[in-house]
């Protein structure tokens, strides 16, 4: 399962690879549209393939998502922005052509930050009995996501069913990220980022369904997680005149790893219902 195939019949007009969108990259906000984690992880592997060094690790991921991706050939373009000793920085556009004019419909920029010794000192973090997410039991080899809501308990009750989870509560998600490209596997930077676009399901999915659509996202890591599966964990919600902003907190098996954000702007008319949807096969995969 990928997002998308390398079009082997051909590349664009400055010689980069063009790609095919499957299946698993339609959104369910309109026919003929890309979902937002297909998009972001094209851009994320761009940087990653063409801008990454020995020493340096992806700390930082932001997209602006300037328009609704179409299912049509995409390609990526990219540029070294910063060559520091400490800090690079890299930007890719991800642009897609339709009756042969080329459409910019995301920009992303990646940070790479030069590993190092922690300073000395203590600082706050987060302890083990303040941290509430705990993964579902589960076949490490299942690709469908769980979903999780706060009892009344504070427990969290996981299920793969989405309709049940249809509520005004807190969300959780542990999810496995598909490949971004077929017969590749999505590395760890990848992985965190499409699990990381999550975001704005598990913050602006309502008692209604989810109306908010994200404008962009911004990943920030410490590290790079381990294990196929993410945990996406709702840290704060705020809407005010149709414009929402979203928190989570990202987990893999050794705990958290890093944080997710997103704005969103209401699309109320295109509100999606997962207890009205089939939320089964290529939507659940993808």
């Amino acid at each position: 399962m990928a997002f998308f195939s390398v079009d082997s019949g051909g590349t664009d007009s400055t010689g980069q690879s063009l790609f095919l969108p499957t299946r698993y990259a339609a959104s369910l906000w309109a026919p003929g549209t890309l979902n937002g984690p297909a998009v972001c992880a094209l851009a994320a592997r761009a940087a990653e393939r063409d801008h990454s060094v020995p020493g340096f690790r992806p700390a930082r991921f932001t997209i602006d998502l300037f328009r609704a991706a179409r299912d049509v050939p995409t390609a990526t373009r990219g540029r070294l922005l910063r060559n520091g000793g400490r800090i690079k920085v890299a930007e890719v556009d991800v642009v897609q052509f339709v009756d042969d004019t080329e459409v910019t419909v995301a920009r992303s920029t990646t940070v790479f930050v030069k590993e190092a010794a922690n300073p000395p000192g203590e600082r706050w973090e987060r302890s083990p009995e303040m941290i509430e997410f705990r993964p579902p039991e589960t076949d490490s080899d299942d690709p469908l996501p769980w979903f999780g809501t706060a009892t009344a308990d504070g427990t969290i009750e996981w299920s793969q069913d989405m309709g049940a989870h249809q509520n005004a509560q807190r969300t959780w998600l542990w999810t496995r990220a598909v490949s971004t490209v077929v017969g590749e596997r999505p590395s760890s930077f990848e992985r965190s980022v499409i699990s990381g676009e999550s975001t704005s399901l598990v913050c602006n999915w309502g008692s209604e369904g989810i109306a908010f659509i994200n404008c962009d996202l911004t990943v920030a890591l410490s590290r790079l997680p381990v294990g196929p599966r993410i945990g996406v964990e709702a840290a704060s919600h705020v809407e005010v005149d149709g414009i929402s902003t979203s928190t989570t907190n990202l987990y893999d098996s050794d705990g958290q790893f890093g944080v997710g954000m997103v704005t969103g702007v209401s699309n109320a008319a295109a509100t999606i219902d997962f207890t009205a949807v089939d939320t089964g096969g290529r939507y659940s995969e993808a």
